[in-house]
């Protein structure tokens, strides 16, 4: 697995980058080989914040992306906070991979899950008076199932996940429902 860890306000000590390695590269064994993980260690500047030592660690697998974030007022807590985190998505990952394999055994190989494209663009817009938006997010959208974009909206966290139905080829969203079910949201 390819480990890249990065600092933003905040220099990348060769302790910290043993640590992290130490940490992290233990999950690599359960995932391919030509998986990438990045790793991004900041300081939040906001003095409101009391756990201000920031670890966000993103992992791109031949399938999902894999996401953690931990905060604490130590940068290592940080780190052990985003190994348990990813180690808990990894194993759940897994499992899933596994059942769902042997239920489609020969209709879907594991190999040919698409992996989530990593987001292009995040920019944010001046005040306006109103609601506005924020964020921007741009992102290649890769055709999968639907049963395959519910793994990918329960490994991630989001409530609602966009992407290319396989099977018509149109764009769909699959968001969770209050009652812990799926919901599937597709054009005419």
């Amino acid at each position: 697995m390819n480990l890249q860890v990065k600092g933003r306000n905040i220099a990348v000590t060769d302790a910290l980058r043993t640590y992290v390695d130490e940490k992290l590269s233990k999950l690599g064994k359960h995932l391919n080989s030509a998986s990438t993980m990045e790793v991004e260690l900041f300081c939040e500047k906001n003095p409101s914040i009391a756990d201000n030592q920031v670890a966000e660690a993103t992992i791109f697998t031949k399938g999902p992306v894999l996401r953690a974030k931990g905060a604490s007022q130590d940068m290592y807590a940080s780190i052990d906070l985003v190994a348990d985190k990813l180690g808990r998505q990894v194993k759940k990952y897994r499992s899933k991979l596994v059942s769902h394999d042997s239920r489609v055994r020969g209709s879907i190989p594991p190999d040919a899950l698409m992996p989530m494209p990593e987001p292009v663009a995040l920019e944010e817009e001046e005040e306006e008076e109103g609601p506005q938006i924020v964020k921007l997010k741009s992102f290649d959208i890769k055709p999968m199932s639907a049963e395959e974009a519910a793994l990918q909206l329960e490994l991630i966290g989001h409530d609602f996940f966009v992407f290319r139905n396989s099977e018509s080829n149109d764009t769909s969203v699959i968001y969770r429902r209050r009652d812990g079910n799926f919901g599937l949201i597709e054009p005419k």
